[in-house]
């Protein structure tokens, strides 16, 4: 009974392990997180064995639903895709799930519960595994009964945010399990169930990463989209971009709204602005205020603005004005004045972006969007304002509907909005500077003679403009964009030098990048003054400031300021800053040498449309950079696991033919062992038993040559064993027994010799002992059989030192060698007939000779191992000595043994095997091993000499 027993519970443990084993194997060959949770309620009923297993994912508002399960249909029905209130599950026992990770067991039948807490909800400290059982509350009788269930065990599911400092778990779900009968739970199934819910919890945390790249890169890709059709062509494409953005935010309508400039002060005015519009659109006419007079649309915009700075609102990126995100206008006593526009119709949302570039307000984006009709299916009608006091008496689908329903905007989408906001406000600004290029050119005709100078210089603008903003597109080498820059400003302003200065530290830093005439010094590399950059000036420069110089001895410079720009020879100079956000990068310089220079306004406009499109360059080129980076790390990460798979793979080969050798080895050894003892004792008596006999024979010849007439009993008995005979042949018996147990001496000092068990480490050996071995070993392969002759060995063995090595692993070497001559023989035999074994018989060639010093501190030694058998097909050549690389049918070869043999040569004794093959003519190997001879004294001379073998 014992027995049964223990090996009950070996099978148990070993079902517990494979379940273990098989979600862990599931968890790391699948990410999505539907596959795995599927598995696992699979994998759980099946090793329970219960009616209904299945996994309860918890919503926002502690509802739940269940989104995985495992039945046995014939018992319990599904409960797939049902929600269930969050009055099912008190507050207290989500706290538990949480605080203490309790699981719960409950019996019906004897109306208790079992609970089981891993962790002290006080203190956090780990606690023993048990379950302590109490009465459960008829309340939850009542309930499980009504689902049909007579026993029930809840696990929690949490999930830990792996990507966050934080480590404070998180009630995700539970991991449920029903039976229709009466079962109880045994602590080791418990902490089965819970390590696969740990697993699960891994495989949550898992697919959220998953599902966080994917969202970032599909909101990178969005953002590419739209950003591409705002600034592919100079005309920017405000429509096609608009109907992008509505779809994705699926949007019911939308509309930009741009203020435009006049076009001779370039004041910004409400009046003649420009609208576009896609979808469904509001009826702004209906907006009044509170004068009962219709109100502008910057206006109501500007309401939105101000209502959501009052109601804590939503920043655009580093921006004054405020991103407005309405789910329900209904809902907002601060927009009912806005409530008119939305009769007649769905929308019931709307979220208006502000276009802002360098603090100007440009206009506004507005996404309108549509109520929503939400269907539920709910386990059971419940009664939500009850709050659920009494147990449901069924769990019946019900479906709950909700028409009309508001959709709240998502961090996400706002964290979007406010980044596709910033890329229509430059795309606007971009679009009004081109508009004023065409304006400037439609009134060429009238101003050609008094403007033709700054038409020519504002085209000029724009020509570099687009030449840096098409270098922007082309590459991502900063250093290249900003040489670029540079160059193209020295040549377009014609000064003597411009230049782009980084801050390395607070208001310090040196030149990066230059463009210099050829009578002008070079600054590339020189560093600011210190202390000589008050911080007033830093603080304008971070707010947009430019700063122009006409003069360095008429302007307001710090005395240290001026000096420096007296040694770089600078008459004249205009600053524009770099800025990242609120950071100040560095500053874009143009110096003027020779003499003092008014700086024209467009020439400012100029340089500061420059280092915005310098700041983006540099914002991109080091985006860029850190995607390398991470490629890159990835990529050595996956050539590392590469590398340590291929490492593991040789050497569970090398260990499965180690162990075969060893036990090979030890087997031979002591089957030697047990025969040597017997045969030397016969060996050791044949000469005696061959004396005695002898002297025997003496007397017998003594006795005839005595008496010549014996008696007729002895005449009749000589004649019956046929005296003479027995004289001639007993001798040549002892012979030839004594030859038998000679072989067999020789046939077990070659066993030994070949397992070399008492040789582990290198020693000095014979190589002709350990080939001779193995030849002796499989000489029942060589003999000749039923219709084959047998296989020929040719033999040119050289006087060779003897070799430092590992004498059982070298012969191990030979073995291989050997062993896959005579199968290829065997296999080329099989195909021929008897007369052309015949004429070409098969052949194995064993060559042995000493080589030259290669590499000038030791000889090496020779041995080639050939066949006279079909070859190695050339196109399989190069991958013989891979592990698990064979040629031979399924069972007959594990494509070990040159792998095996090519890691004993190189690794172990720095040696080299190399494979000459011609398909048709043979394969021949090549061992070369470096020796080191043995060295020993002549007793009479003094003189050392090597020892060799024959």
């Amino acid at each position: 009974m014992n027995i049964k027993n223990e090996a009950r519970e070996i099978i148990q443990s070993i079902d517990r392990q494979g379940l273990l084993n098989r979600m862990t194997n599931r968890i790391r060959q699948s990410l999505e997180l539907s596959e795995i949770l599927a598995a696992t309620v699979h994998e759980i009923r099946d090793f329970l064995s219960t009616d209904r297993v299945m996994v309860y994912r918890f919503n926002a508002d502690n509802s739940g639903e269940v989104i995985a399960e495992s039945i046995n249909e014939f018992r319990l029905p599904t409960l797939k895709g049902l929600n269930f209130p969050a009055d099912d599950i008190p507050a207290y026992a989500r706290e538990q799930f949480v605080k203490a990770r309790q699981r719960s067991i409950v019996d019906v039948e004897n109306q208790r519960i079992g609970l089981s807490c891993l962790d002290c909800p006080e203190t956090g400290e780990p606690l023993a595994v048990d379950i302590r059982y109490r009465p459960v509350d008829p309340c939850h009788i009542e309930y499980l009964k009504a689902m049909g269930v007579k026993s029930s065990l809840v696990v929690p599911i949490l999930n830990y945010d792996i990507g966050s400092q934080q480590s404070n778990p998180k009630l995700w779900g539970l991991l449920v399990s029903h039976n229709a009968q009466s079962r109880p739970i045994s602590e080791e199934e418990l902490q089965v169930v819970q390590q696969v819910a740990d697993q699960v919890s891994i495989a949550i945390a898992q697919s959220n990463l998953l599902s966080f790249a994917r969202h970032q890169a599909q909101r990178e890709a969005t953002i590419n989209r739209i950003a591409t059709l705002l600034h592919a062509q100079p005309t920017i494409q405000l429509q096609s971009a608009l109907e992008e953005t509505v779809a994705v935010f699926q949007g019911a309508g939308g509309r930009i709204y741009i203020n435009k400039r006049d076009q001779n002060t370039g004041v910004e005015t409400p009046f003649n602005s420009q609208v576009y519009t896609c979808g469904e659109q509001l009826n702004l006419a209906l907006i009044k205020n509170e004068r009962g007079d219709e109100i502008d649309e910057l206006d109501m915009f500007q309401t939105c603005s101000l209502f959501a700075d009052k109601n804590g609102g939503n920043y655009s990126h580093k921006s004054q004005y405020k991103l407005c995100a309405i789910a329900d206008i209904y809902q907002h006593p601060n927009y009912q004045i806005l409530a008119p526009a939305f009769a007649g119709n769905k929308i019931r949302g709307l979220i208006v972006i502000p276009l802002e570039y360098r603090r100007q307000l440009l206009g506004y984006l507005t996404i309108l969007r549509h109520e929503i009709n939400t269907e539920t299916l709910w386990a059971g009608h419940f009664d939500p304002d009850g709050r659920q006091l009494y147990p449901r008496r069924s769990f019946e689908a019900w479906k709950q509907l909700k028409n009309g329903q508001a959709r709240e905007w998502t961090a996400e989408e706002i964290e979007l909005a406010q980044a596709l906001g910033n890329h229509f406000a430059m795309a606007v600004q971009q679009f009004q500077l081109y508009q004023q290029v065409l304006h400037l050119n439609n009134d060429l005709e009238k101003q050609v003679e008094n403007r033709t100078a700054e038409l020519q210089k504002s085209l000029n603008s724009a020509r570099l403009l687009k030449q840096v903003t098409d270098e922007i597109r082309s590459t991502l080498d900063s250093k290249t964009i900003l040489q670029t820059i540079v160059r193209e400003v020295r040549n377009l302003l014609d000064t003597d030098r411009v230049i782009i200065y980084q801050f390395t530290k607070q208001w310090y830093g040196n030149v990066v990048v230059e463009s210099v005439k050829s009578n002008c010094v070079s600054i590339l590399g020189f560093e600011g003054p210190e202390n000589c950059f008050p911080q007033e000036i830093a603080e304008l420069y971070i707010q947009g400031r430019v700063r122009p110089v006409d003069d360095i001895y008429n302007a307001d410079l710090a005395p240290c300021h001026q000096k420096f720009l007296e040694n770089i020879q600078v008459r004249a100079n205009l600053v524009v800053p770099i800025r990242m956000g609120t950071v100040l990068w560095g500053l874009l310089i143009a110096h003027q040498c020779d003499r003092p220079r008014f700086w024209q306004t467009d020439e400012l406009d100029l340089l500061q449309q420059l280092a915005s499109q310098a700041a983006i360059a540099i914002q991109q080129a080091e985006l860029y950079q850190k995607t390398r980076d991470a490629a890159t790390q990835e990529l050595a990460k996956a050539q590392q696991l590469a590398k340590a798979l291929d490492e593991l793979q040789q050497a569970q080969s090398k260990l499965i033919q180690t162990e075969k050798m060893s036990s090979l080895g030890q087997l031979v050894a002591g089957v030697a062992h047990e025969i040597n003892n017997p045969v030397n004792f016969i060996y050791g008596n044949l000469s005696h038993a061959s004396q005695y006999i002898e002297d025997l024979l003496q007397l017998i010849e003594l006795y005839q040559k005595c008496y010549e007439n014996p008696h007729p009993t002895i005449q009749e008995k000589a004649e019956e064993i046929d005296l003479d005979f027995l004289l001639d042949d007993l001798p040549k018996l002892l012979n030839s027994m004594k030859i038998g147990a000679d072989r067999i001496r020789q046939l077990v000092l070659s066993l030994r010799n070949f397992s070399r068990l008492d040789q582990s480490e290198r020693k000095p050996v014979d190589i002709h002992e350990g080939i001779e071995s193995s030849l002796l070993i499989l000489q029942h392969r060589l003999k000749p059989k039923t219709g084959y002759p047998a296989i020929q060995i040719i033999k040119n063995y050289s006087k060779l030192p003897l070799i430092e090595c590992y004498a059982g692993q070298l012969n191990q070497v030979f073995m291989n060698l050997l062993s896959n001559a005579i199968d290829a023989l065997e296999q080329r035999d099989h195909q021929r007939t008897i007369s052309e074994i015949k004429n070409q018989p098969s052949q194995i060639t064993i060559q042995t000779q000493l080589l030259a010093d290669m590499q000038g501190d030791r000889p090496w030694i020779g041995i080639k191992i050939a066949d006279n058998g079909t070859g190695i097909p050339k196109e399989i050549q190069h991958r013989i000595f891979d592990p698990f690389f064979t040629t031979k049918d399924i069972g007959k070869g594990t494509g070990l043994g040159l792998a095996i043999s090519y890691q004993i040569l190189v690794e172990k004794h720095g040696g080299n095997l190399k494979c000459l093959s011609h398909p048709g003519q043979g394969t021949e190997f090549l061992i070369e091993i470096p020796c080191k001879p043995i060295i020993k004294i002549n007793s009479e001379a003094k003189i050392q000499e090597p020892e060799y073998s024959e």
